[in-house]
């Protein structure tokens, strides 16, 4: 099948979405099972006890606790808000920021951050004019930002106002809730369907109809992501595995032992990479053992890599090269692990 398409369905008794771009699996997303925080949740916690170690101090909520990192003249039994930033790590608490943001299609709502920014992706300078003139009839309440996001490119400007209007509605709704009382949910992050919308480019076609991953052959992709094992072209392989330190990442060029053939690998899984580890929903500290290659190639297998992560919607940094040859990478625990979402 050709083009795109967005199939919403259920999955374990939860909502899923699968993005499929000529009939191949390129985003899933599945609501997180019950007691999981989701990021970008809203909570008045409390906060309880300093952790000095970590420079941090720990706060309670109605769902578990958090863990807020660089807290200071924060008193124990103090209420304030704040928002989840990732999923928490196993045994750990989930993080969390007193710097709230409201994530819209279209823009986000900073409160405490006022002014009116376009996303610098926009390299469109008649563009960005005509969406800085869009928004300006917006009244933003004081102390309150907007941040346009790049995909405000391509939409109708009805619907990059009526957007924004929703964001900052729901906003202030949260934000008039008072910082003091009882420890409360007052905003649960984004489900499936919801980051869907909110990230995914307009497919070519939906079909949010009862059983549409098993017409699509979603379920039999999913289940091919349980494998640590991706097939990249001359029959060279990628495995990705997740361990508790780390996600470890090794390419193999498989038959082929020609010269050329590590550089040409390489080159094929960094391009792999980031839509491997996107699909599987790993993140932190990933450690890539790539092919043999002379070390004078590694800036061509960089430059592909950067590229590659720079179309992911995941933030990802490339940190650099170890002294054994190894690359590494910092990526963002946007999303929970397939193995937590799907045991």
């Amino acid at each position: 099948m050709k083009g795109s398409l967005a199939a919403f369905d259920t999955l374990d008794g939860r909502q899923a979405a699968a993005l499929l771009r000529d009939g191949v699996l390129d985003d899933f997303l599945i609501d997180p099972p019950e007691g999981v925080i989701r990021p970008g949740s809203v909570f008045r916690a409390k906060a309880g006890r300093q952790m000095k170690g970590q420079g941090g101090v720990m706060l309670e909520t109605p769902e578990g606790r958090l863990f807020l990192r660089g807290a200071k003249g924060i008193a124990p039994g103090q209420s304030l808000l704040v928002q989840t930033t990732t999923f928490a790590e196993a045994g750990k608490a989930a993080p969390a920021t007193q710097k709230i943001v409201f994530k819209g299609r279209y823009g986000l709502a900073t409160p405490g951050a006022p002014g009116l920014n376009i996303s610098r992706a926009i390299r469109d300078e008649e563009r960005r004019a005509d969406l800085a003139d869009l928004v300006s009839s917006i009244e933003l309440p004081e102390d309150m930002g907007l941040i346009v996001r790049s995909r405000a490119t391509e939409a109708a400007d009805e619907a990059v106002l009526s957007d924004i209007s929703e964001t900052l509605a729901l906003a202030l709704s949260v934000l008039s809730e008072r910082s003091d009382g009882p420890t409360e949910c007052l905003m649960e992050g984004p489900g499936a369907e919801e980051t869907a919308y909110r990230e995914w480019s307009a497919p070519d076609s939906t079909d949010a109809e009862a059983g549409s991953f098993a017409r699509h052959g979603v379920l039999e992709m999913i289940d091919g992501l349980r494998r640590p094992e991706i097939g990249l072209e001359s029959g060279a392989r990628l495995f990705v595995e997740a361990t508790r330190a780390l996600v470890a990442v090794d390419v193999n060029t498989g038959a082929d032992t020609s010269p050329a053939a590590g550089l040409k690998t390489n080159i094929a899984a960094a391009r792999a990479l980031p839509r491997a580890l996107r699909m599987r929903g790993l993140g932190g500290q990933i450690v890539i053992d790539f092919a043999p290659m002379p070390k004078r190639d590694r800036i061509r297998v960089e430059q592909q890599l950067r590229a590659a992560l720079k179309s992911d919607p995941i933030e990802t940094n490339f940190v650099g090269w170890t002294p054994l040859g190894h690359a590494e990478l910092q990526r963002k625990r946007e999303r929970l692990p397939l193995s937590e979402s799907l045991k």
